[in-house]
């Protein structure tokens, strides 16, 4: 399992690959990621000091990720990302979140007001049914507005039967609308009952992929570990 990698082409950044206590949701029909988990702080904290170890502070900007939310990290490691940053000079640090802590990024702000926060959703699709009733995402709010509101930057899931050109472009142009930055992943294959459709896949990378490759603003994930971390 990769843990730490440097992205060097779109906003360079350092990012690390943390372990917590996993995601309390664990709902999310595509999803196998929250097995990257551990019930022991004491076991999480010294791995993820192994982890934040690497950190050298060469782009000043930091992206942390775990199987879940970044409130389902511990206490010891949330500290010692603070220090570490402090340390290495990194003034911007990006989170990740599901919009069940909606009501806690304040709070989080807060105590990361030393630093640039950009928080990150696991949105998937703006498509509220295909959302809820196929992704079973667990954000109950429909207007884009209201789901942005806390939240900087989103993911976005692209490859599953049931989209189209459209339904992708639509996603990525609110995505530019409502988020700083956003994140078009490729569904792959994984332990889950949600397959890959190559349809899809063959038409977002022949009709959507070159129109926002070369896009600051926006990461695409052909393959899951594309930003180096993962297995």
């Amino acid at each position: 399992m990769e843990r730490y990698s440097i992205i060097k082409e779109k906003n360079p950044r350092e990012i690390v690959l943390l372990r917590g206590k996993g995601c309390v949701y664990k709902k999310c029909t595509f999803c196998d990621y929250h097995t990257d988990c551990c019930e022991d702080e004491s076991e999480n904290f010294l791995l993820n000091k192994s982890v934040l170890s690497q950190l050298t502070g060469i782009y000043k900007n930091l992206e942390v990720i775990n199987s879940g939310s970044v409130f389902e990290l511990d206490d010891g490691t949330l500290n010692l990302i603070k220090e570490i940053c402090k340390d290495k000079g990194i003034k911007t640090i990006h989170f990740e979140s599901h919009y069940l802590f909606d009501s806690k990024i304040k709070e989080l702000r807060k105590e990361f007001e030393d630093f640039d926060l950009k928080m990150k959703l696991g949105l998937e699709t703006f498509d509220y049914d295909f959302r809820e009733n196929v992704l079973n995402k667990g954000i109950k709010v429909r207007e884009p507005e209201i789901i942005s509101k806390n939240f900087d930057e989103a993911n976005f899931l692209f490859g599953i039967k049931g989209q189209t050109v459209e339904s992708m472009k639509t996603d990525i142009e609110l995505g530019l609308k409502y988020f700083e930055r956003i994140c078009l992943n490729v569904m792959c294959e994984n332990e889950t009952n949600v397959k890959p459709d190559k349809e899809v896949i063959d038409l977002f990378l022949n009709c959507i992929y070159p129109d926002y490759k070369d896009n600051n603003r926006v990461d695409i994930l052909i393959n899951n570990t594309d930003f180096g971390v993962g297995d």
